[in-house]
């Protein structure tokens, strides 16, 4: 343990010093390249403006060969656009040798000898022109004009050996600098393999800790993810078991108020009927305070009712879903002013399934009301071959689930009823909010997770 600071120091050394030693023999390399193929494409050019040159003056000399022959014009065009572009090439040769000293001699040597042959070309077409017939042909028929092709061709080719030689030592320039970035990178390969040969010996002792301190690591996290999933599962069941015992108190509470409160209202509404009926005849108050209970009954009865139905709905046991939650909208509309739509279809579902819809719907009305600001309601309960699917849709302002949902209790209920159920329920804000619940037509008993 006290070896290992040195090691890592020689180690990082090693590594620094192939760095620097790969980054140097590159650079070195990549200038050395660049020169040699900044030598070759002025070569190329060089030789392109040569042959250019040599071309423009064969071009000349045709056309004035043709005018000469043909006392056509027209041959005078290309002529004079050789003679043009003769100059021009004359003057990017000079920009290009102007830093060959060795060069200059020549260049100047067949800019002497173009001219001359310039000079020829244009003494016959100026004879030709002044009527001179035998003139221009004594100088035609001359050896002349050949032997200045010949020495222009001659002094050109030496022009164009040159470059090709310019070409071939910057070829073997570059071959020169990538063998030697092979053989440096090749030296700097080796530096890093044993620099990495020996930070894994370092590194496995640590390695083999560090795995032990893993597996340490990962046995303590499966035992905190059996705890955390045990003690989720059992407040899940707590949480189902909560609530079905909610909706039995609730059922419960809804018989006594049925059976006791809904019989003793009635009875007295039947006496105090009786009274009434006795009392046809009197003039005084007492008749009218009679009505007044009478009324006072009634508001009872229908609270009594209202209370029994939010409770736990009797028309979901004996009439069944559908009704009942035609039932539910249309008052809801009624006390609410909302404009209701729904589209129901029948279908055969669990008891628990009815009343989970039911609970859904009833709490998404109520979150409406309250929050939504919203004028219309539209209501799906489509039924498919192994489930059915519940929207509830509205035109409100809408809400954003991520910040509201952990704080709003009835979205939370609503969505463990549905889950405890074997369901998925989805929140949609991006027009409105909808709701869709998707759930099974039984439900679907989940095993609590094994620790």
């Amino acid at each position: 343990m006290p070896r290992t600071p040195p090691k890592m120091a020689v180690n990082l050394a090693c590594a620094l010093f192939a760095v620097l030693a790969m980054i140097g023999i590159s650079e070195l390399s990549y200038d050395k390249s660049v020169d040699a193929m900044d030598d070759i494409a002025e070569a190329h050019l060089a030789r392109s403006h040569v042959q250019r040159l040599l071309r423009d003056v064969l071009d000349a000399e045709s056309g004035q060969r043709g005018y000469l022959l043909s006392d056509n014009t027209a041959y005078l065009e290309p002529y004079k656009a050789a003679v043009a572009d003769i100059g021009q090439t004359q003057d990017q040769l000079r920009d290009l040798y102007i830093v060959r000293p060795e060069q200059v001699g020549t260049l100047a040597k067949l800019g002497r000898t173009v001219q001359r042959k310039l000079a020829e070309m244009d003494l016959s077409i100026r004879m030709k022109n002044e009527g001179k017939e035998d003139a221009w042909r004594f100088v035609l028929t001359t050896e002349v004009g050949k032997e200045q092709m010949d020495a222009i061709r001659t002094v050109a080719g030496e022009l164009v050996e040159n470059s090709n030689q310019q070409t071939a030592h910057g070829y073997a320039e570059v071959r020169r600098s990538l063998l030697l970035s092979r053989i440096g990178i090749t030296l700097v390969a080796a530096v890093a393999f044993l620099a990495f040969w020996l930070y894994l010996r370092q590194t496995a002792a640590l390695g083999q800790a560090g795995q032990r301190q893993q597996l340490a690591l990962q046995a303590e996290r499966d035992l905190l993810d059996a705890q955390v999933r045990d003690r989720t599962a059992r407040l899940t069941e707590l949480a189902t078991h909560l609530q079905q015992i909610r909706e039995e108190e609730r059922a419960h509470l809804a018989r006594e108020l049925h059976d006791e409160l809904g019989s003793l209202l009635t009875a007295a509404k039947l006496d105090v009927a009786r009274i009434k009926a006795k009392l046809a005849g009197d003039t005084g108050d007492l008749p009218s305070r009679i009505e007044h209970l009478i009324n006072t009954l009634n508001s009872g009865i229908a609270l009594k009712r209202r209370i029994i139905e939010d409770l736990r709905p009797s028309t979901l046991s004996n009439l069944g879903l559908v009704p009942t939650l035609e039932i539910l909208t249309g008052e809801f509309g009624q006390r609410s002013g909302l404009e209701i739509t729904a589209n129901l279809e029948p279908a055969e579902l669990d008891e628990t399934i009815q009343l989970t819809i039911y609970r859904m719907i009833q709490e998404a009305l109520t979150n409406i009301a309250k929050y939504a600001e919203a004028r219309n309601v539209e209501i799906n309960l489509l039924g498919y071959k192994d489930h059915v699917t519940v929207s509830v849709r509205d035109d409100g302002k809408g809400f954003d689930p991520q910040a509201v949902e952990l704080s709003a209790h009835g979205l939370q209920g609503m969505r463990h009823r549905v889950e405890a159920a074997g369901g998925r329920l989805d929140i949609n804000t991006a027009s409105g909010t909808t709701i869709t619940a998707t759930l099974p037509l039984t439900v679907l008993r989940k095993a609590a997770p094994q620790p």
